[in-house]
């Protein structure tokens, strides 16, 4: 029973009457409260009620306090290299269960600790700070789930948790921490002042992460997929990942490798590894390590994204045997929200990779921050309580105690497939780099880190101290280190780099034309099978109208819709055993209701999948509603993109207004991880665009912001404008595996236009259009207007209305790569028009203006006129009469004289 406060010796003897008259009368826990009473005075003769109520008193008491101890218990453990260690806390003091030094040596019940059931006070408070008080606090009385507590406390409480480690591995951590130490002291004597951004004062986590690795490997892992930011990553990989010496010392020289690499590359503290670790019973497993900008945390949902390909591509009978392990700092931890962005898809099932071990390198400062100024909460991990995860600190001068606690992580981890959350408290021992100062910000912290010794050092004298080495065996693995890394640093100045490992073009490919029509006979067999309900299920009526109206335009050949042209590209792809994953918020139906990928019966809420059933040897179909983030999600979908090229994978924005919560995600990884780390990605953004009325936030994609960011054929970025032509669109990007990320804006009005459908040989004949160019003759030609998206359409009404047939309607489909073939194309077909426009709905700061001109100019010498909404720092004015006043005036000055 929980403390609830002080019950009256009246109260408790009237519960005692109760039960000795009917236990039923009172609550479960005083049944089981008396009878243990009971059991405990046997044989000593009944005692009477008085008696009984005022020994419960105490003794509820005492449950009170140990109750208190596995709740708060961390509030007096000993965690801070830098500080004393906490001796009194007034909520854990025995004053606070009105508790007196006599009732130290009388004896109770201890329920739940792995002892005899009666022990005397003082023996409690002993087993319960050597739990809990010691150099580990633990955070797990928050969970939810009994089980989960109750194992936990049972593993915390045990014999076996609190056995000592034996020699052999005591030997390899001091080996670990001797190979930590080591590197850092050679690199900053060979390249003084170079940033390395060192993982002194930390070096607890190599041991750690060479634990987790040989533990994770004795639980069954197959992989581990690392995310981590700069500080340490290099010591991780050279000490952890096995990257050799050789290689990080070409880094720190800055030599390039022409045969390997192309792009712009990135700082070495950035770049990704894939490493073979071995384990101590002789197992390999690969550990990858991705690539990381110093966005920090940004790389969490990409490392979750790959871990999650991985468990997929595998398809092992325990996916969970593929382990993401995240390392973070203590200031973002606490500060980045995409923490807890990622920790919330934990156990989504589109998104669940079995639970994450995440380390926190927690040297209590943030650059020059103080934790006081960064948090509003006394640990940085606080936040990862609402996730329903144990929380462990511990005490980073400890090895013992931290290697411990990373078996109990890794075994929660195993049984629960639920995120563990490790704290491990230390201190850096330089600035936020190595050229910083940190004692103008810090400077008796850091007086206090100067007068330190470190950790291999203390940990060494520990081992000397019992005997298992003697000082002379500590000099001889040091010595044995260095003369490695004096061998790989002479051979890095003798010999040439090696070829890349990993194989790379040397120029960033051009998207091919790829032939993607469909035969009709095997487009219309797919179309009957992805509208086809089976007997039984129950949908409803405007779903049933829409599918049958659907199946009708493929036999007709004609009215073919957006969303039919979608699922047919769908079904095509999976047809070929190619899987697809969509995802997004709202995506199984659609923010517009066009999709209805997922069917739910109309009774029961059983749910059906129609994509899922084509053919016994399609790729698989997912679609999935994301929760309520772009940062997390997108970055998941990348990660899961990078590590699937097999699998066409797609991201929708609910409205492509609201992607700039993820333009982290776009800047560091999608549109520049090619170029910096080569990293291909085939991921698909479908970003809903276009100005409809609808206010500011509700009409555009920023599509301006992604043409800034082409160069180099890095992405690609289209408008389409049929159904036909998504349908090729998502076609070419897997049938041509083309590994390149495609942004498509997507309609909204155009999915329900009665214009904007395809024929049925728009699909078997034909294959995408960057450029379309209305059937005309061009003879009468006197004005051109380029446009794309949407206002096309407009723009059309509006010439058949005026009959202005000297208006010839270009549509720009594909704006990157720059179709400059088609254009030029179109320029010689209107060469003697002297009139060329380009129209956009969009402010003239923003859509495709501007690179639309560039292009123009810089390849055709050509000035266009521009018509579209004059320039304004919001895309879309919030007021409908206005919004049709300006888009009356394009459409009008698009189409109007000659």
């Amino acid at each position: 029973m929980a403390y609830q406060g002080p019950w009256s010796d009246t109260y408790i003897e009237t519960q005692y009457l109760k039960w000795k008259d009917n236990p039923e009368q009172v609550d479960k826990d005083w049944q089981f409260f008396f009878q243990g009473f009971e059991l405990g005075f046997s044989g000593t003769g009944i005692a009477s009620a008085p008696d009984i109520s005022k020994m419960a008193v105490k003794q509820s008491r005492v449950e009170a306090l140990i109750y208190r101890y596995r709740d708060l218990g961390h509030l007096l453990a000993c965690l801070d290299p830098l500080e004393a260690c906490p001796t009194d806390h007034p909520l854990l003091n025995i004053k606070a269960f009105d508790l007196t030094h006599d009732d130290l040596d009388k004896e109770f019940f201890a329920p739940g600790l792995a002892f005899d059931r009666k022990m005397k006070l003082k023996d409690i408070l002993t087993h319960l700070k050597e739990t809990y008080c010691h150099s580990v606090g633990v955070e797990y009385m928050h969970l939810q789930d009994p089980d989960e507590r109750e194992w936990l406390q049972n593993r915390l409480e045990s014999q076996k948790t609190r056995s000592g480690i034996p020699v052999e591995e005591k030997l390899r951590i001091l080996n670990k921490l001797c190979q930590a130490k080591r590197f850092e002291s050679y690199v900053n004597k060979k390249y003084l002042g170079q940033k390395r951004f060192s993982v002194e004062g930390s070096e607890v986590i190599i041991p750690l992460i060479d634990r987790l690795f040989n533990h994770a490997v004795d639980k069954g892992c197959q992989e581990i997929v690392l995310g981590m930011s700069h500080r340490g990553r290099l010591n991780v990989q050279v000490n952890n990942l096995n990257k050799s010496y050789e290689d990080i010392f070409r880094e720190f020289e800055g030599q390039y490798n022409p045969e390997g690499e192309f792009g712009t590359g990135d700082v070495k503290y950035h770049k990704g590894f894939q490493g073979t670790f071995t384990a101590r019973n002789g197992k390999q497993i690969q550990a990858i390590m991705a690539n990381n900008p110093s966005h920090l945390e940004s790389v969490n949902p990409v490392v979750e994204g790959m871990a999650r390909a991985r468990q997929d591509i595998k398809q092992l009978d325990n996916p969970f045997l593929i382990l993401p392990v995240l390392l973070h700092g203590d200031a973002a931890f606490a500060g980045q929200g995409i923490v807890t962005e990622t920790m919330n898809m934990s156990q989504l099932d589109g998104y669940k990779t079995g639970g994450t071990i995440h380390i926190i390198v927690n040297n209590q400062i943030g650059y020059t921050t103080l934790p006081q100024d960064a948090r509003s909460t006394r640990y940085s991990t606080d936040n990862a309580k609402s996730q329903m995860v144990p929380i462990f600190h511990v005490h980073g001068e400890d090895p013992e105690a931290v290697m411990q606690t990373i078996d109990l992580a890794v075994d929660y981890r195993m049984k629960f497939a639920k995120d563990v959350v490790i704290d491990v408290v230390c201190y850096r021992l330089y600035g936020h780099n190595e050229g910083d100062e940190p004692y103008f910000t810090q400077p008796a912290m850091y007086e206090r880190i100067r007068s330190r010794v470190s950790i291999d050092q203390i940990y060494g004298n520990k081992l000397v101290d019992e005997n298992i080495l003697k000082p002379e065996d500590i000099d001889k693995i040091n010595s044995d280190i260095d003369e490695c890394l004096d061998m790989a640093f002479t051979n890095t100045k003798t010999e040439k780099p090696a070829p890349s490992p990993r194989p790379a073009s040397k120029n960033l490919t051009d998207i091919p034309d790829v032939h993607t029509a469909v035969d009709k006979a095997f487009l219309i067999s797919l179309a009957r099978k992805i509208n086809h309900i089976p007997e039984g299920f129950r949908i409803n009526a405007k779903l049933e109208k829409l599918l049958d109206k659907r199946l009708e335009a493929f036999e007709t050949g004609t009215g073919i819709d957006w969303g039919n042209g979608e699922a047919l590209a769908f079904a095509t792809i999976l047809a070929q055993g190619v899987s697809v994953r969509l995802s997004g918020e709202d995506s199984q139906r659609g923010t517009f209701s066009h999709r209805h990928s997922v069917l739910f019966d109309t009774e029961t809420d059983d749910t059906l999948i129609p994509l899922a059933n084509i053919g016994n040897k399609q790729g698989i179909f997912y679609s999935i509603n994301s929760p309520l983030s772009e940062a997390g999600v997108l970055g998941f979908e990348y990660g899961y993109s990078i590590t699937r090229p097999d699998c066409l994978t797609l991201w929708e924005a609910q409205f492509g207004d609201f992607v700039n919560n993820a333009q982290v995600v776009l800047d560091q990884y999608v549109v520049s991880g090619e170029t910096k780390w080569q990293s291909k990605s085939g991921l698909v953004l479908l970003l809903p665009h276009g100005y409809e009325g609808m206010g500011p936030e509700h009409s555009s994609a920023r599509l301006e912001r992604f043409l800034q960011l082409c160069a180099d054929n890095n992405i690609q970025v289209s408008n389409p404008t049929t159904p036909a032509q998504i349908f090729h669109l998502l076609r070419r990007q897997t049938v041509g595996k083309i590994l390149k990320p495609l942004i498509i804006l997507t309609p909204k009005s155009l999915l329900r236009h009665p214009m904007a459908v395809s024929e049925l040989t728009d699909f078997t004949e034909s294959d995408f259009l960057p450029v379309i160019d209305d059937l005309n003759s061009g003879k009468n030609t006197k004005k051109v207007v380029f446009v794309s998206g949407k206002l096309y359409y407009e723009l059309l009404n509006e010439k058949d209305t005026k009959k202005a047939d000297h208006i010839q309607l270009v549509r720009i489909e594909q704006l990157y790569p720059f179709p400059l073939k088609q254009i030029e194309e179109i320029v010689q077909k209107y060469k003697r028009c002297k009139t060329w426009i380009w129209a956009q709905e969009e402010p003239e700061n923003q859509g495709g203006w501007h690179f639309i001109a560039l292009n123009f100019k810089k390849y055709l010498s050509m000035d266009l006129e521009y018509i579209g909404r004059k320039a304004s720092p919001s895309p879309s004015t919030g007021y409908l009469a206005e919004f049709k006043k300006e888009q009356e005036k394009i459409i009008k000055d698009a189409i109007s004289g000659s």
